[in-house]
């Protein structure tokens, strides 16, 4: 196995290419999202008022709205049309329609009704802009209550009675601050540098099949097809669990990501997401003798585990079929793993039924070296 290792070194000096591209491809993940998410929200959302009253309500729901951080009011149109029309071009995300008539049918008590209109094509921007300016009418609309009992002479705590019943407090676990990066970083990019372990290690498999150096490979490894795998797995073992750890210290450590449990059981879990991965890249490509197909198989498979993992929908919304799927994917795992030691402080008690299921995943190793083994002797005999 050792041999195997200082074969696939001397291969990888002589033709480094493949993994500085891949190196290259991680740390440019890691400086896109990190810079695409700067800010934790997106800030500054473009959102319209159409002002069909234009009296001092209608423009103090437009300087409160303006004053928040997450939208602004790029523009205030006068009729619906032009709103509607801009939203289509993609100027804005969402905007307000004022009735004439609001702020007196408000003194009237006869309860006059805004319009929010949102921009859902756009998922995230659309529901952020959505649950800005929804809450922003419903403190306006408390605020107008609120003047017209005051110059009725209600007594305050009385007025906050009426305007506000329940007092509802709203206390966010985990990620309190609502931090998209945090949300997204943390599975995407250990998710991209297991796949790139995956693709790497079976590449270089396949690519002793297309180069017809598997005998001189094997040779190295004593004729033992799991030594072989072994062998050519470490190299590159090393080098992606570095990656991932130099990632994971820069995010709970400089960009100081929620971090409440174990630094080693973290390090624990992301050495076993690497080797599952790349195990499952031995077997798809042990089991499949055209590497030109395992490789593809191995991409679909890897490029799905961003999808079922559960982090962007969650696992147990999706069909049963789907959910029993879910569970082939070691980012799933990973996903689970880290959460519970990064955000709610859990240790081994609660992790382990993930790390078993991790290290569960180095069968599909022996499998596909047994079947790797089979295809060679047959090879050699004919």
């Amino acid at each position: 196995m050792i041999r195997v290792a200082h074969r696939e070194l001397r291969r990888i000096i002589r033709k480094p290419r493949y993994l500085i591209i891949l190196t290259l491809g991680a740390v440019f993940a890691f400086v896109f999202f990190a810079t695409l998410t700067d800010e934790g929200q997106p800030h500054e959302l473009p959102v319209a008022v159409v002002d069909g009253d234009g009296t001092y309500l209608s423009r103090r729901l437009c300087h409160e709205l303006d004053a928040t951080q997450a939208v602004h009011v790029v523009v205030v149109y006068n009729n619906h049309g032009e709103a509607r029309r801009a939203m289509q071009r993609g100027e804005i995300y969402a905007f307000y329609e004022i009735p004439a008539g609001t702020y007196n049918a408000t003194l009237q008590f006869r309860a006059p009704s805004l319009v929010l209109y949102t921009n859902q094509s756009y998922l995230l921007a659309g529901s952020l802009s959505y649950r800005q300016l929804a809450t922003m009418g419903k403190l306006a609309a408390g605020a107008v209550q609120r003047e017209v009992l005051r110059k009725k002479g209600v007594d305050e705590d009385a007025i906050m009675g009426q305007i506000q019943p329940v007092a509802l407090k709203t206390i966010a676990v985990g990620n309190t601050e609502a931090n998209y990066q945090v949300y997204l970083m943390t599975t995407l990019i250990p998710g991209i540098i297991a796949l790139m372990a995956m693709l790497h290690t079976a590449y270089v498999i396949g690519r002793e099949r297309q180069e017809h150096t598997v005998r001189s490979w094997m040779r190295k490894a004593g004729g033992n097809a799991f030594r072989a795998f072994l062998g050519k797995m470490m190299p590159y073992t090393f080098h992606y669990t570095l990656l991932m750890l130099l990632a994971e210290l820069l995010m709970y450590g400089q960009m100081h990501f929620p971090m409440a449990g174990s630094w080693p059981l973290l390090m624990l879990v992301s050495l076993l997401l690497v080797t599952a991965a790349q195990c499952a890249g031995c077997f798809l490509m042990g089991c499949v003798p055209d590497p030109s197909v395992a490789m593809s198989l191995t991409s679909a498979y890897g490029t799905l585990a961003f999808s079922m993992c559960g982090f962007s929908f969650p696992v147990d919304a999706m069909p049963l079929p789907m959910q029993i799927f879910s569970l082939l994917f070691p980012l799933r795992y990973y996903f689970l793993a880290m959460r519970d030691i990064t955000l709610f402080g859990n240790g081994i008690a609660v992790c382990w039924p993930e790390v078993c299921v991790l290290i569960a995943f180095w069968l599909l190793l022996l499998v596909g070296a047994f079947m790797f083994q089979r295809q060679y002797e047959r090879r050699i005999a004919c």
